[in-house]
């Protein structure tokens, strides 16, 4: 026998069940769990806005509502009928005492099992993962930080410019391009859309693009991703200094927001969030040159010109609470498109935004160089072809002005923000030098 399911009751989420305590509802998810105790059996179910216990009652149903119980296999879609009940014990502080149960979709055996599964397992079932407590906590999180950036910077008059992902240009470094044929022309995936968004800002004036970047680096470390999410400001009329103040309320601003709206999430993920209340502007700030003389006390092998490496900027962080800048670096370990130190033509105005806690950089940001011999010297100096930087050379031509701009990326961020080791959790459908499936 079927099971009837009342077309009288409302259809409720389960995020709405504090509205409806005491009263009777349908609603529709997925089996989390279940377990049963002689006449009494338990289900969890979840549909996308949260989860709640069901408890059936063998008298209180009828024999095919307790039968669907009995065959119900995890992650199977069901359709649960009863009275909702305030219940602080309960999964997600609400449970359904259940008059009716339906099976809509039955699953076959779920190959994500309670017990420990290895990492390339997991990752292979990523369209399953996806489904688990801690990955959803992630990716919530995420999600609330991708529209605190878009609030942030539609709150302060920025407009946003999508950039292109296919590109003739270089932005960072040559060894880490992913190169695709183009109709006959190379073409490479966009490492950055910092170029781009620098022509609009004569436009604008203030200016941000947001969207997935790529990077060919052979590393397999738990920071790096093959394609990641970065979003990038651009401010004229703006200095070293005011992009380092820009970067310290932005990053304070998306803390604040996910310790606002993201505690539960950041509970199911054991995050110890009384260090996210510490993170409020002003940052530290030191310089590479002072950094380089800090490592060098304690014993690292750094000489004055290399950039700052992962053992590095964990070593500089060491007891830190607040995130830290690094700031005016050498010209040989940075991008061409950098402004020259006019305090010290070795180096250039830049910075990077470290992390505490070992998340190592969060941002890095510059004054660009708007001097147009100086940048056509730098471009050449990297070996890079002119005639491809020639659009980008016109800006210096037609009304240069002083500009600066930051890149942070997303996935890292969330990271450092929920606790979480890897970077490859707070990403959908993670892109690894070893993985391109699912």
């Amino acid at each position: 026998m079927r099971t009837v399911v009342s077309t009288q009751l409302q259809n409720v989420e389960i995020g709405q069940l504090s509205e409806h305590v005491g009263e009777s509802v349908n609603l529709r998810g997925w089996v989390e769990t279940k377990r049963g105790h002689g006449k009494v059996a338990f289900l969890t179910v979840r549909d996308g806005t949260g989860i709640v216990q069901g408890v059936l009652v063998k008298n209180a149903v009828d024999d095919a509502s307790w039968a669907a119980h009995g065959s119900v296999t995890i992650e199977s879609l069901v359709t649960m009928s009863g009275e909702v009940k305030a219940e602080p014990r309960a999964p997600g502080g609400y449970e359904m005492g259940v008059a009716s149960l339906r099976i809509d979709a039955l699953a076959e055996p779920y190959p994500i099992q309670p017990k420990e599964h290895g990492v390339d397992f997991l990752l292979d079932h990523r369209h399953l993962w996806l489904r688990s407590s801690q990955q959803r906590a992630g990716l919530r999180v995420r999600a609330e930080v991708e529209q605190a950036i878009h609030d942030f910077f539609y709150g302060r008059d920025f407009v946003r410019i999508d950039s292109p992902i296919l590109t003739g240009a270089i932005g960072e470094h040559a060894g880490t391009l992913f190169e695709t044929d183009y109709f006959g022309d190379r073409a490479f995936l966009a490492q950055t859309g910092q170029l781009y968004i620098e022509a609009a800002t004569p436009a604008f004036r203030r200016v941000y693009c947001f969207g997935p970047t790529f990077r060919a680096e052979k590393s397999k470390t738990r920071r790096h991703l093959t394609e990641f999410w970065m979003v990038e400001p651009e401010m004229a009329f703006a200095d070293s200094n005011d992009n380092m103040r820009l970067q310290e309320e932005f990053v304070s601003y998306i803390v604040e927001r996910a310790l606002e709206n993201c505690r539960d999430e950041l509970a199911v993920l054991e995050r110890d969030t009384s260090k996210l209340e510490l993170v409020k502007p002003p940052f530290p700030r030191i310089s590479y040159t002072d950094a380089v003389a800090q490592l060098q006390a304690k014993g690292a092998e750094i000489a004055w010109g290399q950039d700052l490496g992962a053992p590095d900027e964990l070593a500089l962080m060491e007891s830190r609470e607040l995130p830290m800048f690094v700031h005016d670096y050498p010209k040989q370990a940075k991008a061409f498109y950098m402004k020259e130190n006019p305090a010290d033509p070795r180096t250039v105005l830049c910075d990077d935004l470290l992390a505490p806690e070992g998340y190592g950089e969060l941002i890095g940001g510059s004054q660009r160089e708007d001097d147009l011999e100086r940048l056509k010297a730098r471009i050449e100096e990297e070996g890079l072809p002119l005639d491809a930087y020639a659009w980008y050379l016109d800006l210096r031509r037609y009304g240069t002005f002083p500009h600066a701009g930051f890149g942070l990326g997303i996935e890292r961020t969330v990271a450092w923000i929920t606790g979480r080791h890897h970077i490859r959790e707070l990403i959908p459908f993670p892109r690894l030098m070893n993985r391109l499936y699912p």
